[in-house]
């Protein structure tokens, strides 16, 4: 099959998920409706310059009172599988303690909605939503917070385990923690490096806890962890840029990737990090490496370092710089379905997990909605496609991938972008909340229904 091919769904298992997903913060809206307590992210877009548009998600696409028109459209698409995040601030307000019954009620009215619908619920615990309260208290740089994140995760799985059966429970730590807590992009916005390997560890701790407490509620369920890993190419052949792109790929992928699988954290990667280094206690790394079902990838562009000897982009001394010439979407992301199949070959050759779930996979382009309501989103289908025809090169041979979901549903609240990147199979006009299905969501539709 050419690579510029799109597969048919024929070509995959027939037991294939084929999904969508979406996050919480960036649809639901309803930030202040029916009990929900403040997040890190409604605090980030309330602080001036924050979000390069200047909104928030206090209304983001009305996915809390639209859920059953969404959840049609995603019917529409003929998805077997829907994967959403759940908001920790709508179920406990104050990050533990009193529960939020309004809440709860919520998540069992779209969990039952998606069953009815004939998709399977894959339900994400951590999608960066973090309670206002607890991060006033620490945030992810204090274990406290691991403890909180159980009593939530034993609240929820109690609830929705008898018909949630797959759990993931964080999602992207990279962005969570060392764009949250050091880059400052994200929310909470800090800029310590020693912050944010700590919160990286807290956050990857919590996972390891969180495997047994959900597997108790739900004893039929599936766990993972969902990852942004990238590909890595060194800018040159040189020593020096060679020597970058593995330190690098010690803190963009295997600072992750090796806890999890049992290797503890790299030594090459906390040799550099120096008196930055997290604190790790006895038994947690063997609690990160507790054995799950999946692992999530989410994968969108590779990357490209350049040894960088002044440290200016901090210890690992490398720098992103842009291959030329290259195919990018409008969020200058370099368009590289390839990548793809060599991220996938190269999980499965170094760490060899269970099975792996494509989490999210998607892109962004400067979509127009006609006069005639239609959005000729050309390049988003050619990504799709070939992403997809990359994903079956990747299956054929021998990685265990067991189901793609297409990110996203909708266009939405792009986190410090705003609503000035569209992302989504449908276009979302944010004025009316008309919902409409994109050239790309339209073949993604007829694909799945062939």
């Amino acid at each position: 099959m050419s690579a510029n091919i799109a597969p048919t769904r024929k070509q995959f298992p027939a037991d294939f998920l084929w999904g969508v997903s979406t996050s919480s913060f960036q649809i639901e809206g309803a930030g202040r409706e029916d009990g929900k307590g403040e997040s890190i992210w409604d605090r980030f877009c309330s602080e001036p310059g924050r979000i390069r548009d200047g909104s928030n998600g206090l209304v983001a696409c009305d996915h809390y009172h639209r859920w059953p028109q969404d959840l049609d459209l995603a019917k529409q698409l003929g998805v077997n599988a829907y994967r959403f995040s759940i908001a920790w601030p709508r179920i406990l307000p104050r990050g533990r303690g009193a529960v939020n019954e309004a809440g709860l009620a919520f998540y069992d009215r779209l969990v039952d909605g998606m069953l009815e619908r004939g998709m399977d619920p894959w339900a994400t615990l951590y999608h960066w939503d973090l309670p206002q309260v607890l991060q006033a208290q620490g945030g992810w740089i204090s274990r406290d917070t691991v403890t909180a994140f159980l009593e939530y995760t034993d609240l929820v799985t109690r609830r929705l385990g008898d018909r949630v059966k797959h759990w993931i429970t964080h999602n992207e730590p990279w962005c969570s923690c060392i764009m949250g807590y050091w880059e400052g992009v994200h929310a909470p916005g800090g800029t310590s490096l020693a912050d944010a390997m700590q919160a990286c560890h807290h956050v990857l701790l919590s996972h390891g806890q969180a495997v047994s407490v959900i597997r108790k509620n739900s004893p039929d369920a599936q766990v993972g962890i969902t990852l942004s890993l990238h590909p890595i190419a060194a800018a040159s052949d040189s020593v020096a840029d060679q020597a970058a792109l593995k330190r690098h790929d010690g803190l963009r992928n295997r600072w992750f990737l090796d806890p999890l699988f049992g290797r503890g954290y790299p030594e090459d990667t906390l040799a550099l990090l120096g008196a930055a280094a997290p604190r790790v206690q006895p038994g947690d790394l063997d609690t990160i490496a507790t054995p799950t079902d999946f692992l999530g990838v989410n994968y969108y562009f590779p990357e490209m370092v350049a040894d960088d000897p002044s440290a200016s982009h901090g210890p690992m001394r490398a720098k992103l710089v842009d291959r030329p010439g290259v195919e990018r979407t409008g969020f200058g992301w370099e368009v590289s379905p390839q990548g793809l199949v060599d991220l996938l070959t190269r999980i499965q050759r170094d760490y060899a997990p269970a099975a792996i779930q494509l989490t999210e996979n998607g892109s962004t382009f400067e979509d127009v909605l006609t006069p005639e309501g239609r959005v000729h989103d050309a390049q988003r289908l050619s990504y799709l496609q070939r992403h997809l025809a990359a994903l079956h090169r990747a299956m054929e041979v021998g990685v265990p991938v067991k189901g793609y979901f297409a990110w996203s549903l909708l266009d939405n609240f792009e986190w410090a972008e705003g609503y000035l990147r569209r992302f989504g199979l449908a276009y979302v006009d944010y004025a009316t909340q008309q919902r409409t299905l994109k050239d790309s969501g339209l073949w993604y539709g007829r694909f799945l229904n062939e």
